[in-house]
């Protein structure tokens, strides 16, 4: 609790203060909330400009709307790649899972930034993606992948991927693969026993592998920034931009407050019906 008190909650509040401040043009570049008079009178002056903006600027909504993209589609696209592989580690025998487990730990060794920045060889018009196209003859000209969505979805889905596979692998080593032998003796293929057994117990894996991948990725601004070009709006760029470039402090503290608010109220939200529907099986058992 003193952890996420000094280092969650205590700059939590300080952004909060400075997207309820005006813009000033000194040092810092924000007023303060509560002024004191000589007469012994406090002033309290509170600034929802920031708020107000988001909703009517159509470059912030669509910056939300391209992040909450970015990072659904990259998710969805981690756990269908990270599933087979987790699967996989998971059965293997205890040499090979710890052999594997390194190779997926591998790419954290390299700074994301350093990894982003190759695939942006990789991905370029003379790379080695469209110099093996034109090689093999699939295309007669170079295909534009930099600077595209493609490519953000594929750098937050390569940068992001070990973030569900780790989950995954844990929850699925805790699995009782008995139980799949048990479903085929009942006449279960193996599709219907992945569905029926493998699938329900891993979804305490799947989704905290999800949340993993999903709330970071939304507030990404280096993939989008690379990769993405300036047709790649994103909420982290906009946060960048009003912070470092156009110094609007509550602006930029407001934008990342309503950010903070679109991922925790659906999570929370989803965990109280969670723990809802975990009473009322309680209660029938």
């Amino acid at each position: 609790m003193l952890w996420l008190l000094a280092f969650f909650l205590a700059p939590l509040l300080v952004v909060l203060k400075i997207s309820l401040s005006q813009r000033t043009g000194g040092a810092p570049p924000y007023s303060d909330l509560v002024a004191f008079g000589g007469d012994g009178l406090v002033q309290i002056t509170l600034s929802f400009a920031g708020y107000a903006r988001l909703l009517t600027d159509p470059i912030y909504i669509e910056s939300y709307i391209n992040s909450l993209q970015f990072a659904s589609v990259s998710t969805l696209a981690c756990l269908v790649l990270g599933y087979p592989i987790a699967y996989g580690i998971a059965r293997a025998s205890p040499g090979w899972r710890l052999f594997l487990l390194m190779l997926v730990v591998l790419p954290f060794w390299t700074s994301s930034l350093l990894r982003t920045y190759a695939l942006t060889g990789l991905l370029r018009d003379n790379g080695l993606v469209n110099q093996a196209l034109l090689a093999l003859g699939l295309v007669d000209a170079p295909v534009r992948l930099i600077d595209t969505p493609f490519a953000v979805y594929l750098g937050i889905t390569y940068n992001y991927l070990p973030f569900m596979v780790l989950p995954l692998v844990a929850n699925l080593m805790r699995l009782d693969f008995t139980l799949l032998q048990a479903a085929a003796d009942l006449g279960a293929r193996p599709w219907r026993a992945f569905l029926s057994v493998t699938l329900p117990l891993s979804l305490p894996g799947i989704l905290a592998g999800s949340l993993l991948v999903l709330i970071p990725a939304v507030g990404e601004y280096v993939i989008p920034a690379l990769l993405g070009g300036p047709g790649s709006l994103s909420i982290g760029q906009r946060i960048w931009e009003d912070f470092f470039n156009a110094r609007h402090y509550p602006l930029a503290a407001a934008v990342a407050m309503a950010m903070l608010v679109l991922i925790v109220v659906p999570m929370l939200l989803f965990e109280s019906v969670q723990e809802r529907r975990a009473r009322r099986e309680a209660e029938r058992a």
